[in-house]
């Protein structure tokens, strides 16, 4: 499913630039995904275009965020700590970050791979059309043994 994700993130700018349901999924099965990877993702993704309205204006900026135990061994330490670094760095505001929980929840299997979480953190951009900063991606997508230190 996240190798569906990731192709779509780099294939479309936004979700409203990606084809309707049926033809999308024509075109994912030409470019070699498997049927129910297709549909696993796609069903992932109406999720999180469902979810995103319903967080909006909830939290404020002096909230504070308390993980039920359900989630923590979900989304397991890792997660939850990359999550909270992207918080208090300022680049995910709390209607985000329940996004990001929200997704990470539907995702089978625990604890989440802090890779797999990356990529719906990358997801919760994408779905709103925004573009995170460079420092961010970096953070996503550099492992940090690879990184320079200048």
């Amino acid at each position: 499913m996240f190798d569906v994700l990731v192709y779509l993130y780099e294939t479309y700018w936004r979700p409203d630039a990606c084809p309707d349901h049926a033809q999308l999924t024509r075109k994912l099965s030409a470019v070699g995904f498997e049927s129910d990877e297709i549909q696993e993702a796609l069903s992932w993704l109406e999720g999180l275009a469902e979810g995103a309205a319903s967080y909006q204006g909830q939290q404020g900026a002096l909230s504070l965020r308390v993980y039920s135990e359900a989630e923590l061994d979900h989304l397991g330490e890792p997660s939850v700590g990359f999550i909270s670094f992207l918080e208090s760095a300022g680049v995910l505001p709390p209607p985000m970050r329940e996004m990001v929980i929200d997704r990470g929840m539907a995702i089978p299997g625990a604890p989440m791979d802090l890779e797999d979480l990356k990529i719906i953190v990358l997801m919760v951009f994408w779905s709103r059309g925004e573009e995170p900063d460079a420092l961010i991606l970096d953070e996503l997508f550099v492992a940090p043994e690879d990184r320079l230190i200048h």
